[in-house]
């Protein structure tokens, strides 16, 4: 059975150590339909799908590292997470926000139509890969290192922001760079060894600058960073050249 408890200032609290993915998620569930608005999970070392499809006003922080899909399909909640987050995280979610204090998988924001995810450290393959805009919804990913290959392939809305910190060379290594996207932006900082046909690179505008400045100032209040911290240096932008990119390649 796993350990819980409310403290005085209820936040409930789950120690997950020992339990596998169906357990500590029943666990979570339970304590939400308990009424429980903000909850703590200690010793997470994997276990998956933290948080899918949860509603409402949460608050979870996670000490540990969960596995893949957290997040998935929610709608509202904000989550924490101290430490690294595997694959999947934010899968198809529709809003709520993430903040993960290390580094994430691959495809993070896969087809996200709504909700920010902030990420302090890197991410893996296809991050953003199929993300949309929904009824006015935007999903917003912030990524402070950098990022593996086919970041934002087949991205058809929202927007990844790559800050380039500690980035070697000023190069980052992420090759096929927005393929196959049709919508949506990549703005980043630094030079990217590859990109797809499907995009071109441009200057940002006044408007884009003011965008990227108010992201910046939420990436630095979630890690509790100064703005120094946040490194220096202009953003290109990335945008498609098609909103049909493989239209050509087929015969109708």
């Amino acid at each position: 059975m796993p350990t819980m408890h409310a403290s005085s200032s209820e936040v409930y609290t789950i120690d997950a150590q020992g339990l596998d993915t169906r357990h500590l998620n029943q666990a979570v569930r339970k304590s939400v339909n308990n009424g429980h608005r903000e909850i703590e999970l200690l010793n997470v070392t994997g276990q998956r799908y933290i948080a899918a499809g949860l509603q409402g006003d949460l608050q979870i922080d996670i000490h540990g590292t969960p596995g893949n899909d957290i997040g998935a399909f929610m709608d509202g909640p904000t989550i924490r997470v101290h430490g690294n987050a595997q694959d999947g995280c934010g899968n198809t979610m529709n809003s709520g926000e993430i903040v993960v204090h290390g580094d994430v998988g691959d495809i993070t924001g896969l087809s996200a139509r709504g909700g920010r995810i902030f990420v302090r450290g890197n991410a893996g393959y296809r991050t953003g890969v199929h993300m949309k805009e929904f009824q006015g919804s935007r999903p917003i990913i912030v990524i402070g290192g950098s990022a593996g290959d086919y970041l934002g392939e087949y991205m058809a809305g929202g927007v990844v922001l790559l800050l380039g910190l500690g980035l070697e060379g000023g190069v980052h290594q992420a090759d096929f760079v927005g393929t196959g996207m049709h919508g949506g932006v990549i703005y980043l900082r630094g030079e990217v060894r590859g990109i797809g046909r499907e995009v071109a690179i441009l200057d940002t505008t006044e408007e884009d600058r003011r965008f990227i400045e108010g992201l910046l100032k939420d990436y630095t209040k979630h890690f509790n960073v100064g703005v120094k911290d946040v490194g220096e240096g202009s953003f290109k932008k990335l945008i498609p050249v098609s909103s049909r990119p493989y239209g050509t390649l087929y015969t109708y």
